[in-house]
Order: C-alpha cells, then sequence, then structure tokens
C-alpha cells in the first residue's frame, strides 16, 4: 500500500481520488472545498477504503505546509503527489493579453502556478527525508498542466495567463524530472484537452464549444471524462511507469493533432 497526496476534490482530482483509494491505497485529498472534500470522504468511507482531507487554502505557504504534515501524522509518508487543483481566471480577469487585467494574471497564476510550487517544495522535503522504497524510489509527482499551454486555440479559450500559467507548470516539470531523478523521484505532467468538469461548465452549455469539439476532439467527439485523464495520471504515479520521468502526456481526444 503506498500513500497518496491529491489536490482538488471535484472534476479530475475527485476522478483520480476514487481510483487511487479502490486500487487499495491511502488517498489523503487537500481542497478549500470543505462541502466537496466531507461528501467524498463520506462515499469513501462508505466503502471502508483508506482516506483522509484537509481543508485548505494552497497558496497560503502556512497552510501548505500545515496540510503535508497532517498527512504525514496520519499515513506516515507520502509515495505520490497529484497537483490537480487550479482554477480557470476568466472570471478574474483573465483574457487576451490587451484585455488581460492585473488581477486576472496574478490570481490565475497564484491559483495554479504558486500552488504547484508549494505542494511540490512541502512534498519533496518530505520525500527527500524518506527512505528509498521497494520500488527504487522515494516518490512520484505528478503536475497539471493544459493542452492550451502546447496548442492554443484562439476563438473560444483566449485565456492567456492560464495558457502561460499551464505553461510554467511544464518547464517546472521538466527542470525538478531532470534535478530530482538522480534523488530518486520521477516528475512527470498530464496536460489535458478539454475535460467534462466543474470548471468547464461554460463550455459544457456553449453550443459552438460543443460543434467544435466534434473535429478538435475527434477521438471523443465531445468533452472528454475526467476518469479518463484520471487514468493516465495514476499510471504515471504508479510502479507501472517507474522509469518514466520528464513526460508531458497529452490527455486530449486529438486536440493537438486535429
Amino acid at each position: 500500500m503506498k500513500t497518496y497526496i491529491i489536490t482538488g476534490s471535484t472534476g479530475i482530482a475527485a476522478a483520480t481520488i476514487k481510483l487511487v483509494a479502490r486500487a487499495g491505497h491511502a488517498v489523503f485529498f487537500v481542497s478549500r472545498d470543505e462541502a466537496s472534500c466531507r461528501s467524498l470522504a463520506d462515499e469513501l468511507n462508505a466503502e471502508s477504503l483508506l482516506c483522509g482531507f484537509h481543508v485548505a487554502d494552497l497558496t497560503i505557504p502556512e497552510a501548505v505546509a500545515e496540510s503535508v504534515a497532517v498527512c504525514v501524522a496520519q499515513f506516515g509518508r507520502i509515495d505520490a503527489l497529484f497537483n490537480v487543483a487550479g482554477i480557470s481566471g476568466r472570471r478574474f480577469g483573465d483574457g487576451p493579453i490587451h484585455e488581460c487585467s492585473v488581477e486576472g494574471w496574478q490570481t490565475t497564476f497564484d491559483n495554479n502556478a504558486k500552488t504547484t510550487f508549494l505542494m511540490c517544495r512541502e512534498v519533496l522535503n518530505q520525500m527527500l527525508r524518506q527512505p528509498v522504497g521497494e520500488n527504487g524510489l522515494r516518490g512520484s509527482i505528478v503536475n497539471m498542466a493544459s493542452v492550451l499551454a502546447l496548442s492554443p486555440e484562439a476563438g473560444h479559450f483566449a485565456t492567456h495567463a492560464y495558457a502561460a500559467s499551464k505553461g510554467a507548470i511544464i518547464s517546472l516539470t521538466c527542470a525538478m524530472a531532470a534535478y530530482y531523478a538522480p534523488h530518486k523521484v520521477r516528475v512527470n505532467a498530464v496536460a489535458p484537452g478539454l475535460v467534462r468538469t466543474p470548471m468547464s461548465a461554460r463550455a459544457q452549455n456553449d453550443p459552438a464549444i460543443l460543434e467544435l469539439m466534434k473535429t478538435k476532439q475527434p477521438l471523443s467527439e465531445d468533452l472528454i471524462a475526467a476518469e479518463d485523464v484520471a487514468e493516465a495520471a495514476l499510471f504515471l504515479l504508479s510502479d507501472r511507469a517507474r522509469t518514466i520521468t520528464g513526460e508531458i502526456l497529452t490527455v486530449d481526444g486529438g486536440w493537438r493533432v486535429s
């Protein structure tokens, strides 16, 4: 049994948490949304699955440190981190650069790139103190990027702070992978296309975007299921990928090649 820590409690995070728990591993999740945390924990506890959670604002360094400490106190070790929590900054003023507000830019980076940095920093300090496991590793990290960092779509998804924050996460992932490989910690990222989650509610109700997905994501001809991204992330986090690091895995239904 391994211990996974996952940020977020809805959408892709919730789908991954359920997969991890049902695979027989301990899972600890962190989110600022207490209601969704409790609901998810109740669901897992009803199945007698091993889980814990902590409610925290992951843009605050002290809250991140406390979250990781609670996880370690409960389970003793962290084998895997999946940084899922993040936002679309559109409602804060994100958009094309000539229209993007300073608040939109900063809020988007705080909730996407800063939270990833803070969680990686805190968890890595724990992983580096841990002995190497039976698999020859100290731990595995997967960060949440986006296909928009690699393949922009100007018509409906011109949120440039979001794309830039996800591009920063890709660069961070590659730099971390190179540095921490000798320390037996793997670092990868997933870059989803348009996924059916609470964050994509606007797109789910836009007939033009739904029509675009028929050709932009031709494998699904629709939004991608959160479970499909969760399966890809779980593969990268697991021992099945124990010799993979520095990979940016697109889970996009064909977005990049359409």
